[in-house]
């Protein structure tokens, strides 16, 4: 019996569906804390997000203003690159979609790239951040998302690896053409679907 048998075998004796345990992944109830650099800090109202690049109406919103919109709470499996997989999680914000709706998305738009803190980049193909479940979120389990967790502000695209979901989050950039993002030009995949196990360049 190898590793990802003995893992979905526990998944399944804990009264979960073994195929929603990615192949290679183990579940976990604690959320490990894993980032490049330091954790940022904000004083009130320094933290502002931006829309732009291939649209026709570019804006940028405060922390008070993105919560002032339409939101939505979400209970949702995540899946780290680095094999945990922890199911269930809730999340509040803003459907991605609906940002892009307030910013017209121009047709020649194919791309994402996520900006967040430090330069950290991370790329994503239009038709995944445009799902139903993708969002810009500020709450976890019912409470403002913590530094380490990436708050005040963190991409949410769960059908990826979590690298795609980028913590502190400052802008989203609609292109026409796709480029890798900061982990991406390291060596990982640049789709990074967790159930096909596309951890890196060749997967």
């Amino acid at each position: 019996m190898g590793f990802f048998d003995r893992n979905r075998e526990d998944v399944v004796k804990r009264g979960y569906d073994g195929n929603r345990l990615p192949s290679g992944q183990y579940l976990t109830e604690r959320f490990p804390v894993l980032h490049v650099g330091d954790v940022p800090t904000y004083k009130p109202g320094e933290w502002d997000l931006k829309v732009f690049g291939a649209v026709n109406n570019e804006f940028t919103l405060t922390f008070d203003e993105l919560k002032s919109l339409p939101s939505t709470t979400l209970t949702t499996d995540i899946h780290c690159v680095t094999k945990w997989s922890k199911f269930d999680t809730v999340w509040r914000g803003v459907k991605v979609r609906d940002l892009f709706e307030r910013a017209g998305v121009k047709p020649e738009a194919a791309f994402v790239m996520g900006h967040a803190e430090f330069g950290y980049t991370a790329n994503l193909p239009l038709a995944d951040i445009m799902r139903d479940e993708s969002m810009v979120v500020y709450e976890y389990e019912g409470e403002d998302i913590e530094p380490i967790h990436g708050g005040p502000v963190r991409l949410l695209i769960p059908n990826l690896y979590f690298w795609k979901s980028p913590k502190w989050l400052r802008g989203l950039e609609l292109r026409e053409t796709d480029a890798p993002g900061f982990w991406e030009q390291n060596g990982y995949h640049m789709y990074g679907d967790p159930f096909l196990e596309q951890r890196f360049w060749g997967d």
